[in-house]
């Protein structure tokens, strides 16, 4: 993390989508990490506040702590193996809204660029054809919008960390507010601008298709 960045976590209530004896669908807020980092002063995060109220909460994959939307919690070591194996072999589908910088110009897309982590600067992200791990992401554009920016719609097919905001950055249009990738007046904005949107799973009891989501906040 950048060694000038102050953790100030939102102070908000659990926002519980769904819940049942397996899962819990949680609407994460931007700015809370979604698992405890390194120091007593990054311990508050998304799994434990959720534990505080549901003990036997389980992780099954994390949004960065700057994005916000859909995450899901196993309630059962069943439900966790289950969930986890969706996302490994990418039987999840999951869509983000983001707003980025500048007009773009075509309707429709898709980035196959692979990527690694920028050792020397991690936790950032860079593109590499010879060492960096298949990432692919498809996009629509949403809207332009009146202050030079588009609003898109994301589907990312591999889930590579940073791969959405690298992917944006790469082709022209960093999203809004990204304090890792944006530059200039492209990252002077509140917040990230990138939601977890929607997210289609099978319910570990029965495996039924099901769909969750969270509104956009911004």
């Amino acid at each position: 993390m950048n060694p000038t960045f102050t953790y100030a976590p939102p102070d908000t209530p659990l926002d519980i989508i769904h819940e049942d004896h397996e899962l819990l669908l949680v609407n994460k807020p931007a700015g809370l990490l979604s698992v405890p980092g390194k120091g007593e002063h990054l311990a508050d995060c998304l799994i434990s506040r959720l534990q505080a109220a549901f003990p036997e909460t389980l992780l099954v994959h994390r949004l960065d702590m700057d994005t916000s939307g859909v995450m899901v919690f196993a309630r059962t070591p069943h439900a966790q193996r289950h969930l986890g194996l969706q996302f490994e072999k990418r039987h999840t589908k999951k869509t983000y809204v983001a707003r980025v910088w500048g007009h773009v110009a075509e309707k429709e897309g898709h980035i196959d660029l692979p990527l690694i982590v920028d050792w020397p600067n991690r936790p950032l992200q860079h593109v590499n054809f010879e060492t960096g791990k298949p990432a692919q992401t498809d996009w629509r554009r949403m809207r332009l919008e009146d202050d030079g920016t588009t609003r898109m719609r994301l589907y990312p097919k591999t889930g590579r960390s940073h791969q959405l905001r690298v992917h944006m950055l790469e082709i022209g249009h960093p999203i809004l507010g990204d304090p890792f990738y944006a530059t200039g007046p492209a990252r002077d904005f509140p917040r990230l601008m990138l939601h977890a949107e929607s997210l289609k799973l099978r319910h570990p009891d029965g495996g039924i298709g099901m769909t969750f989501r969270a509104k956009v906040p911004f």
